[in-house]
């Protein structure tokens, strides 16, 4: 590992100007994915900033019922706090399924929404990897990619986003929170991770040296009934293969509202916009249903090797929104 200084931040200003003053400087929340990357030598930082006394931990209620998580939160402290799991249960399932109890009770909720984008050949030095090195190619398309996206990736890069909390969040239309020495901002979650594009190595929309301070989750999602599942290789400490997140209002038997993002099929969580239009104001019945898991993946372009993903996908949308929209008669 690549020798490097150590700065415990003071203050978040403090943080900042560390950063602003040192471009090879980064961030150090949990360290979970950075450190590891450090090892392999794919990350080389000449200075880790330490924010894990900077007072931005907690989960705060705003007036309109929803919620701010700040940044250092511990991933397990999320989702175990009571109005996340009342509110929003979805976050709660989705974050308990991510990684092991050990790392989630080191990860912060600002370095989960910050992990690298990565397959493979991201973390081997023999390969050719864009998010790595851009322009030098990508390993995984003409290799093994059974795992690898089917929606929104290009030639460049095939690589999925390995957060779940973040597919959960996408489906709640979160925002994320941000400071620069500029000032403060907000970026919806739908746009804070960029497309692939022809530089996959670009992955989201925070400004140079910006540090995530919060994440919020508006009012407007709470008490939504709310599920998330996950598919994957092995029961535990494994990316998702594919994941669902959905939140769903249904009165009267109409949908009136429905948020469905998919984890474990793109370069970031995959919002399924014309799937949910295609489910909001019906009836949910079993053909609606069928019908809108099938508008999620209209638009997937699997690979050699993993057109089994759009199957599994389109299968899982279908169960947990039957799930969701089964009467108390049917369970």
């Amino acid at each position: 590992m690549r020798e490097f200084a150590y700065q415990r931040a003071a203050g978040v200003r403090d943080a900042l100007a560390a950063v602003a003053d040192d471009t090879g400087a980064r961030y150090l929340g949990g360290g979970t994915n950075l450190v590891d990357l450090m090892k392999c030598g794919v990350e080389e930082p000449t200075r880790l900033v330490d924010l894990r006394r900077l007072p931005l931990d907690g989960v705060h209620g705003t007036p309109d019922g929803g919620l701010v998580i700040g940044a250092t939160t511990t991933n397990s402290d999320a989702a175990a706090d009571p109005e996340v799991r009342r509110r929003f249960p979805v976050l709660s399932q989705a974050v308990l399924a991510g990684a092991s109890g050990q790392l989630r009770n080191m990860a912060t909720v600002g370095g989960n929404l910050l992990q690298r984008t990565r397959c493979g050949y991201f973390a081997d030095l023999s390969q050719p990897c864009n998010k790595r090195v851009p322009g030098s190619g990508c390993a995984a398309i003409a290799g093994v990619h059974h795992n690898h996206a089917v929606l929104g990736h290009t030639e460049h890069c095939a690589a999925t986003h390995p957060s779940d909390m973040a597919v959960a969040l996408a489906a709640l239309d979160a925002v994320v929170r941000h400071e620069t020495l500029d000032g403060t901002g907000e970026i919806p979650l739908s746009r804070f991770y960029l497309p692939v594009g022809d530089r996959p190595d670009r992955e989201t929309a925070l400004p140079p040296g910006a540090l995530i301070t919060a994440v919020v989750l508006p009012g407007s999602a709470a008490g939504l009934r709310s599920r998330y599942r996950k598919v994957r290789e092995r029961a535990s400490y494994a990316f998702a293969t594919v994941s669902v997140a959905a939140a769903l209002d249904v009165r009267d038997g109409v949908v009136r509202d429905v948020r469905i993002a998919l984890g474990g099929v793109a370069s970031r969580p995959w919002r399924a916009g014309s799937a949910e239009a295609l489910l909001r104001g019906t009836r949910p019945t079993a053909d609606r249903l069928r019908a809108c898991a099938e508008e999620a993946l209209v638009d997937a372009e699997p690979l050699r090797d993993n057109g089994y993903k759009v199957a599994l996908a389109r299968n899982l949308i279908e169960a947990v929104l039957g799930e969701l929209t089964a009467t108390e008669e049917d369970r």
